[in-house]
């Protein structure tokens, strides 16, 4: 087909998502989508520029990816700095100040992208007049949903603050443990909110799920597809957020690896690139790059465990695999149901921890043999998040890989772009309410885009050469 028979559609920016990305749309001379893909066109380097870097910076420097989930970063680099120094073996101080740390991050951000940024289109239309779609509005026709958003993200970034030193980009993890443990004023002002944030977290999950059960029909066929899923699971097969061996299931629920040892991950996963998108495409090498790609995140975590180790997201859970007669749930839109089971269980493992007296402990930092590579993998609230490095004998980071959660949602993401505007868009006049389905069928990912920008290889580059009068005079390109 000539291409001058062929229509480019545009949606930039993706708007309620952190993070740069744009959509294009090929349409036909019939008007029926031929090729709809989602690109972030942004570049970070982070892999690049801390080269070079002590590896002690590390926590500290990475989790500048994100002012959105900084934590994970946080986290996952301390971790495998501890074994750099051979301190994975944390006191139980350490470990339960970071789970604790962690868990009020799960709670803040899954807050944040659910009242803030999905509600609007679950409450007032996906098509709905653009100055409905934000949480202005749902402040305004919803008071009670908007106080409720606003102050459980502000619970679980107290959280952060009292464990790592500050709400955004904070100190506490360091290689080998912690800096500060939990003072009794601090616990004590945490558990003065605990109740009334259980009560809006069984809320949540409430909403999110008469939402997807109602319209269940509806979202079979929005961006919905059959995936293999990821996520880390502990040793006995419950949902673990903080630490445990990767586990992989395809969408009938089928083993393809588990329990796999973090320091073997890139036995397992691959990555490659594409040239449309500064994003890589990871995938599960005993499958390879066409069908190995899978899922990460909420959907996924709840798909993959065998249990979930607190009582009432363990009964949410339940019931969410019941509307599949226990086989894994492959609805995009699902997303949100398990993202607020997923905060129910933050709240509740913040309580069981409030109430441990080893949060006061003064035991906070482990030593033993150092190396030289080291692999640290957390579940963000996005999916799991892999920080792999090597460190030289003069302490500099030498070689970064990370792999972020959004970066293995990249497939999926595309696929379920594609899905809804074939669906929706094909043959229609293009209104602003039909490409915002588009953009919804994204935002069931709760992408970071700023994290997921990284490339293989060498990043493409364009210098042009501009006259007085604006006219490109000579262009030298690279990559």
């Amino acid at each position: 087909m000539s291409t001058t028979t062929t229509r480019k559609v545009v949606i930039e920016p993706v708007t309620r998502v952190e993070g740069h990305g744009k959509v294009t749309i090929l349409l036909d001379e019939a008007g029926q989508v031929e090729r709809a893909r989602l690109h972030i066109v942004e570049f970070r380097g982070f892999e690049r520029f801390i080269q070079g870097r002590p590896f002690w910076e590390m926590p500290v420097a990475v989790q500048r990816l994100c002012g959105i989930c900084p934590v994970s970063h946080h986290l996952a680099a301390a971790k495998a700095m501890d074994r750099i120094v051979g301190g994975e073996n944390l006191t139980p101080t350490a470990e339960k100040m970071r789970r604790l740390m962690h868990y009020g991050q799960i709670f803040q951000s899954h807050s944040l992208h659910f009242f803030h940024l999905a509600s609007p289109d679950l409450l007032f239309g996906f098509g709905a007049d653009p100055e409905l779609r934000n949480v202005i509005a749902v402040a305004g026709k919803f008071p009670e949903l908007g106080k409720q958003g606003i102050l459980m993200r502000k619970f679980g970034q107290e959280v952060i603050r009292m464990t790592a030193g500050k709400k955004i980009h904070g100190t506490g993890a360091i290689p080998g443990g912690i800096n500060k443990n939990l003072s009794i004023a601090e616990r004590d002002e945490l558990l003065v909110d605990l109740e009334q944030m259980k009560i809006w977290a069984r809320a949540a999950v409430e909403i999110a799920r008469n939402y997807t059960v109602d319209n269940l029909e509806m979202a079979l066929g929005f961006g919905s597809f059959e995936s293999n899923h990821m996520s880390i699971v502990r040793a006995d097969g419950a949902m673990d957020l903080y630490d445990g061996g990767l586990r992989a299931i395809t969408a009938d629920g089928e083993t393809i690896f588990d329990h796999v040892d973090n320091q073997r991950y890139a036995d397992y996963i691959a990555e490659e690139v594409k040239p449309w998108s500064y994003m890589k495409f990871p995938f599960i090498k005993s499958i390879g790059p066409e069908d190995g790609w899978y899922r990460v995140g909420p959907l996924s975590r709840v798909n993959a465990c065998d249990f979930i180790d607190t009582p009432e997201a363990e009964a949410a859970r339940v019931e969410f695999m019941a509307v599949t007669d226990g086989k894994p749930n492959n609805v995009t839109l699902a997303y949100h149901w398990t993202r607020m089971i997923e905060t129910l269980h933050a709240i509740e493992k913040i309580e069981e921890l409030l109430h441990d007296p080893d949060l006061q402990g003064e035991d906070l930092v482990v030593k033993g043999d150092r190396r030289n590579e080291t692999v640290g993998i957390i579940e963000a609230p996005r999916g799991t998040l892999f920080h792999h490095y090597i460190v030289d004998d003069n302490d500099q980071v030498v070689m970064a890989n990370l792999i972020v959660s959004t970066t293995s949602n990249n497939e999926p993401m595309n696929r379920a772009v594609e899905g809804v505007a074939k669906k929706y868009l094909s043959g229609r006049e293009i209104t602003e309410g039909l490409l915002n389905h588009v953009e919804v069928a994204i935002r069931a990912y709760d992408p970071c885009l700023s994290c997921a920008t990284h490339a293989l290889g060498q990043m493409p580059l364009v210098v042009d050469l501009v006259d007085a009068d604006g006219r490109v005079v000579d262009r030298r390109k690279r990559g």
